[in-house]
């Protein structure tokens, strides 16, 4: 088997299946197991038996994968450090990995072991002086605690100003934020169902 066939479940000693991850995502992502496949070049039934578990890609199926969703390939790996007992249940500070980056204004930390649950956990630091001008909406619930900065959260169209300590929680509604502070703005957001 060549290197970028990929490998059965059983032969992956030590790694969590990432199958579960790649379906929560697509279907998140509203694309098709016939369109992933397709832009991954891969079959459907071998994309099919990667979600159930029977198979483990190879790093360069995951690399399309990840370019095809635009996350970072660590993504996938982002709690393979954690002891066997640890796995799916818990994520030490230093196996976080980020997605984005501060160059965009926005840099984010998944803190749940995988998106398997109904509802996920990010740590989302937004750089001062950073705004997302277009309003966003998406079909979930979200949910913060501001720990520390400042940030403007519109939601349909209100203004809230936050502080440090304050908490918002909404669903369904167009929101856009702008951080107005020159400190770094540090949310722990929840958002139900997960959205990475």
């Amino acid at each position: 088997m060549s290197s970028d066939a990929g490998t059965k479940a059983g032969e992956v000693a030590g790694r969590h299946s990432v199958g579960p991850d790649i379906r929560t995502l697509r279907k998140l992502r509203g694309i098709s197991l016939a369109a992933l496949s397709k832009a991954i070049g891969r079959s459907i039934g071998w994309l099919s038996g990667v979600e159930r578990g029977q198979f483990e890609p190879s790093i360069g199926d995951l690399r399309r994968i990840a370019g095809v969703f635009e996350v970072p390939i660590s993504f996938f790996f982002r709690n393979d450090d954690a002891p066997e007992a640890e796995r799916g249940i818990v994520v030490r500070a230093g196996s976080r990995h980020a997605i984005g980056s501060m160059e965009t204004g926005l840099s984010e930390e998944l803190l749940s072991p995988d998106l398997s649950g109904d509802f996920e956990m990010i740590r989302s630091v937004f750089a001062p002086g950073a705004e997302r001008e277009d309003d966003s909406r998406r079909a979930a619930q979200d949910g913060g605690y501001l720990v520390s900065g400042r940030l403007d959260l519109w939601v349909g169209g209100k203004l809230f100003r936050l502080a440090a300590g304050d908490s918002f929680q909404f669903q369904n509604q167009p929101y856009r934020w702008r951080n107005p502070g020159d400190e770094p703005a540090v949310v722990i957001w929840v958002v139900s169902p997960p959205v990475y």
